[in-house]
C-alpha cells in the first residue's frame, strides 16, 4: 500500500481533528469540481398534523426557517436547525373566513425583510356583512423587534381589499418579483361559473373588464408607497410602467383574462412569472409572463379556455377566439378527454427548480389538486417534455402518502416543498446532492465539516450524514478531500463549474506548507509501524 493510500485509509490519524480550521480556510481557495448529481428521489415529510397547510415560504436571506401558512389563519415556523415546528405561531391572522375556497391562502416576504421586517399575507376576511360578499385582502405585518420568531399583531394594516361576490375563485398566491421588487397579486374572476351571474360584468365578465374591476386579473403594486392616503383599504402606489396607467383601465392591472390563478410562482433566476389557472369544464392552464415582456397580456378567459373558444359542459361553444390573447405554455384536459396520466381538474402552479441538483435546474414542477398528480417539464418545450413524476416523488417512508397538493414552496437554497391536503409539508429530494453536503441542505460548507469531524473513524457502516461522501461506508480522508473540492457549491452558485483549479495566494500557500508538515509527522507515526510489521 502506498503512503497516500495508507494516509487516506487511516482512521486514527489525529491530523484532521487538530487542523480543521486550517483545512477549512485552505479548502475555500480551491475551485469546486464538478459533482455527481441525480434526479428526483422521493419526498420526506418535514412536519405533519397541520390544519390545511396552504403555503410555505422562506424569508430573504434566511436559510434556517420555513414559514407555513395554514388555512385557519396561523403562520407556523419550521426550524431546520432543530428539525421541529415551533410551538407558538409566528402570527395568527384574525377574522379569516374559510367559507368556500377561502382562508389564509398566501404569504410573501418583503425583499428588504432583513432590514424592515415586513411581510404580507393574502386572506379572505369577514367584512362585517356576513357570508358573501366578503373581502380578499392583502395585509401587511411587521416582525417583533424583541423576537424574530414572533410578528407584532398590532402592526397589521390593509394594503389592498377586494370584495368577493361569490365564495369561490379566490386565487391566493402573492409574490414579489425578483426583477422589479413589486408585489404581484393574481385574483380570481369572482366565482360561480363561466364568469357570469351575481357580481359579474354582464356579457364580457369580470376577467375582460378593465374598468373599475380588479377581478380576474394579475395586479402589480408598490407596497413602499401610498398613492391613496385618504383610503384606508388602498395603502400602495402604482408603478409608473403598469400598462393601463394614463389610458382606459384600472392602474393596478398588469395582466388580465384569468379565471382562478390559485397558485403562481416567479422563476428566481429569470424573473419569469408562471401562473397556474384553474379551468372551467375542459382545460387547466399553465401560463407564462416572461420578465422581458411588458404588462398587458390577455390570457383569454372568459372567451377562451385552453387554446380555443370556451365550451360549456355539453361541449357547445359559448366563447370566441381572441386573436391577441396569449395561449398557455401548457394545458391539459379534464378527465375523460385526454390521456389519464395527463388530466386533472384543479391545476396547482409550481416553480422552476433552482435548487442544488443541476440535472433538475430549469425544470418546471407543478401538480393538480383534484387528481393528486404531479408533473415536470422543460420550459423550452413543455408539450414534448412533460412527464408524470408521482412515482419519482413518492414519500421515502412507505407508510406515508403525499396527498393532493395545496401549493409548492421554496427554501433559501431552492429546494422545493409541497404543502399537502393530508396536513403534511414534504421536501422534494434528489438522489445525489453535491458530495460533501452531509447535512443535505443543498450547500457544502463548514457545517458539513462538523458532521465529517464527528463521524471521522467510522468504518464500514457510515451513512452520508456521518460524513461519508463517496459511499464506501468509511469516514476518512477521502471524504474530507471530496468535501474540500466541493466546498462553496450550493444552489446560490449555479454557474458552470470552472475548468481549471484556482492557484492559492501566497498566504494560503504558507498554510498549506504547514499542513504538509503536520501530514509528514502524522505519516511517520502511522506508516512506519505498518512497514516494520511486514
Amino acid at each position: 500500500m502506498c503512503i497516500i493510500e495508507t494516509f487516506l485509509r487511516c482512521s486514527r490519524c489525529e491530523f484532521f481533528r487538530t487542523l480543521n480550521l486550517v483545512a477549512l480556510f485552505a479548502a475555500a481557495t480551491f475551485a469546486a469540481l464538478p459533482a455527481v448529481h441525480g434526479g428526483l428521489a422521493g419526498t420526506e415529510r418535514i412536519v405533519g398534523g397541520l390544519s390545511s397547510p396552504m403555503y410555505a415560504a422562506h424569508a430573504p436571506g434566511d436559510a434556517d426557517r420555513l414559514f407555513i401558512a395554514t388555512r385557519d389563519g396561523d403562520i407556523r415556523i419550521f426550524d431546520f436547525g432543530t428539525n421541529a415546528l415551533l410551538t407558538t405561531p409566528f402570527v395568527s391572522v384574525p377574522s379569516v373566513l374559510t367559507t368556500g375556497e377561502g382562508g389564509l391562502l398566501g404569504l410573501a416576504f418583503h425583499p428588504d425583510y432583513a432590514t424592515n421586517g415586513k411581510f404580507y399575507v393574502y386572506a379572505t376576511v369577514d367584512n362585517g356583512a356576513g357570508g358573501t360578499p366578503f373581502d380578499s385582502r392583502v395585509l401587511e405585518y411587521t416582525v417583533s423587534a424583541a423576537d424574530p420568531n414572533i410578528a407584532d399583531p398590532a402592526s397589521q394594516r390593509t394594503v389592498l381589499s377586494i370584495e368577493q361576490p361569490q365564495s369561490n375563485h379566490d386565487a391566493g398566491w402573492i409574490g414579489f418579483s425578483p426583477v422589479d421588487g413589486y408585489l404581484y397579486v393574481p385574483t380570481g374572476d369572482g366565482g360561480s361559473g363561466y364568469d357570469s351571474g351575481t357580481g359579474h360584468t354582464s356579457t364580457i365578465g369580470n376577467a375582460q373588464d378593465l374598468t373599475n374591476n380588479l377581478l380576474g386579473k394579475v395586479l402589480r403594486i408598490d407596497v413602499n408607497g401610498d398613492d391613496f392616503p385618504a383610503d384606508a383599504n388602498r395603502n400602495y402606489a402604482i408603478p409608473a410602467d403598469n400598462p393601463f396607467v394614463g389610458v382606459t383601465g384600472d392602474d393596478e392591472i398588469f395582466d388580465y383574462g384569468v379565471r382562478n390563478p390559485f397558485r403562481s410562482g416567479f422563476d428566481r433566476a429569470t424573473g419569469d412569472l408562471w401562473i397556474g389557472d384553474v379551468g372551467q369544464d375542459h382545460f387547466e392552464e399553465v401560463n407564462l409572463h416572461p420578465a422581458s415582456v411588458p404588462g398587458g397580456i390577455n390570457y383569454g378567459w372568459k372567451e377562451m379556455e385552453g387554446r380555443g373558444a370556451t365550451l360549456n359542459n355539453s361541449g357547445s361553444v359559448v366563447g370566441s377566439i381572441i386573436p391577441t390573447a396569449q395561449l398557455p405554455e401548457y394545458d391539459y384536459h379534464q378527465p375523460g378527454a385526454g390521456p389519464a396520466d395527463f388530466s386533472g381538474v384543479s391545476v396547482v402552479g409550481g416553480f422552476v427548480y433552482r435548487g442544488p441538483d443541476p440535472t433538475l435546474r430549469g425544470k418546471y414542477i407543478f401538480g393538480d389538486a383534484g387528481t393528486a398528480r404531479f408533473w415536470m417539464f422543460d420550459p423550452a418545450d413543455p408539450e414534448n417534455s412533460v412527464q408524470l413524476i408521482n412515482n419519482d416523488i413518492a414519500p421515502t417512508n412507505s407508510r406515508l402518502t403525499l396527498g393532493s397538493p395545496y401549493s409548492f414552496g421554496e427554501d433559501l437554497d431552492g429546494n422545493l416543498y409541497i404543502t399537502s391536503s393530508n396536513g403534511g409539508v414534504f421536501r422534494i429530494l434528489t438522489d445525489a446532492l453535491t458530495p460533501g453536503d452531509f447535512e443535505g441542505d443543498g450547500r457544502v460548507d463548514g457545517d458539513d465539516l462538523v458532521n465529517w469531524n464527528a463521524g471521522f473513524g467510522i468504518q464500514g457502516s457510515a451513512a452520508a450524514a456521518d460524513g461519508d461522501a463517496n459511499g464506501d461506508g468509511h469516514v476518512d480522508g477521502r471524504d474530507f478531500l471530496i468535501w474540500q473540492r466541493n466546498h462553496g457549491d450550493s444552489s446560490l452558485n449555479v454557474s458552470a463549474a470552472p475548468t481549471s483549479a484556482a492557484v492559492p495566494e501566497p498566504p494560503t500557500f504558507a498554510l498549506l506548507v504547514l499542513m504538509a508538515a503536520c501530514l509528514y509527522t502524522c505519516l511517520r507515526q502511522v506508516v512506519g509501524p505498518r512497514v516494520q510489521r511486514r
